[in-house]
């Protein structure tokens, strides 16, 4: 079964940066568009960039549009999110999954990894 392992979040300044990176466990990775969501603290999940198979489009949800890049590695099963300029309104936790999301599960549910923390604060 497919695991997702989210990485890099942590505590940043407001305008900083951060890289956030997503280790899939199996080579089926790269047969799935991917994106990045986010889910801040009373909010529903989000999705806020994604690409497809071969990493050559790429859309992104307007908040983030020209400060967010997604990308992704298929040799090494990973896909990234690097953030810049980052706002207070960025702080969520993000996680990476297929789009659209739901393709795998676990117990009937909707499969998501643990995600990492974002935090933008001065």
């Amino acid at each position: 079964q497919v695991e997702f392992v989210e990485s890099g979040g942590g505590l940043v300044q407001p305008g900083g940066s951060l890289r956030l990176s997503c280790v899939a466990s199996t080579s089926i990775f790269s047969e799935y568009p991917m994106g990045w969501y986010r889910q801040a603290p009373g909010k529903q999940r989000e999705l806020v960039a994604d690409t497809t198979t071969g990493g050559d489009q790429k859309n992104y949800v307007g908040a983030v549009k020209g400060r967010f890049s997604i990308s992704r590695d298929n040799t090494k099963k990973t896909l990234y999110l690097q953030m810049n300029r980052l706002k207070p309104d960025d702080t969520a936790v993000y996680y990476c999954n297929t789009v659209p999301s739901g393709i795998f599960t676990r117990g009937g549910n909707e499969y998501w990894g643990q995600g990492t923390q974002v935090t933008v604060s001065s």
